[in-house]
């Protein structure tokens, strides 16, 4: 009878032990889908960046908008009457002065004449006629208008975006390496204008033998990772793609998850700014996981 209760102890210890293991892939799994679902969401909402539409840089003085060919703000057709009116970039001040009958908001309150950007602002009013919706944006010495059509086209014919198979041999634990002193990175965008961002430290990682290492500047307090590999221009993006960690522990331990690379907005839009990856953040390595090239079609 002992006998028999060992035996029916011990197979029901390894059929536990077995349903563990067999449930940590599809825990994982699961967390990466959710991730992927969070990432889809993300882009197709209304401050997403499917929806761009158009992106224009202001002169000092007078900027006329409006979908006219006169106008040195050229919006796309239907977006707005063929004159809607001025934006009056003075220094670092935008004022928006509409054209008499032209019913433009600001956020959500029809004017005729408002401030729409200050340096001074804490928080950027949002612009609106009909489906189209713009902010000021800044970047370094020059602003500019960024334009969402909350009606796109690409919203609407979105259908994801292809990955490599979820593989958790690509989540690493890492030591980030802390600087010895408070010290920035330059990072070149897409404009060619370079900025200096907050170096938290080198991420140190093993890969199949070989250590890596890889700088993470500071980003809505987590680490961000500007990344190249041997995928490049192939099976992903061209000029790199981005991965989020948390912030080490009290030990410097973290875990840096490939399986959640994603590429940046212009992969998506010709009307974002993107930091490229600094050149020694460009690994020889091929990275098979998280997004791949995105197809519009």
């Amino acid at each position: 009878m002992f006998k028999r209760y060992y035996i029916f102890l011990f197979t029901l210890a390894i059929s536990i032990t077995g349903n563990i293991f067999a449930q940590q892939p599809n825990n994982y799994e699961q967390e990466i889908e959710q991730w992927k679902q969070k990432r889809i969401n993300s882009l197709k909402k209304e401050t997403g960046w499917l929806n761009l539409a158009g992106l224009y840089w202001l002169e000092q003085g007078n900027n006329s908008f409006g979908t006219g060919v006169k106008n040195k703000i050229i919006f796309p057709k239907g977006s707005l009457p063929t004159v809607a009116g001025n934006l009056i970039l003075k220094n670092e001040v935008v004022t928006l002065k509409n054209a008499k009958g032209v019913n433009i908001k600001v956020n959500n309150e029809l004017v005729r004449q408002r401030i729409i950007f200050s340096t001074d602002s804490i928080k950027t009013p949002v612009v609106s006629y009909g489906a189209y919706h713009w902010t000021i944006i800044k970047r370094e010495d020059r602003i500019g208008i960024r334009l969402r059509n909350y009606n796109s086209e690409a919203v609407k014919r979105f259908n994801g975006i292809e990955r490599f198979a979820t593989d958790s041999q690509w989540r690493f634990n890492a030591i980030l390496k802390e600087p010895i002193a408070p010290t920035t990175i330059p990072i070149t965008n897409v404009l060619g204008q370079t900025i200096q961002m907050k170096l938290l430290g080198k991420l140190i990682f093993s890969l199949n033998g070989a250590v890596i290492s890889l700088d993470a500047v500071e980003e809505e307090n987590q680490l961000f990772i500007i990344f190249g590999d041997a995928t490049n221009g192939k099976q992903t993006y061209g000029a790199g793609r981005f991965l989020y960690a948390d912030k080490p522990d009290a030990s410097g331990k973290t875990i840096l998850d490939f399986n959640k690379a994603y590429n940046p907005p212009c992969a998506f839009t010709p009307f974002a700014t993107c930091p490229l990856p600094p050149k020694q953040n460009i690994i020889a390595i091929a990275v098979t996981a998280g997004e791949k090239k995105f197809d519009s079609n």
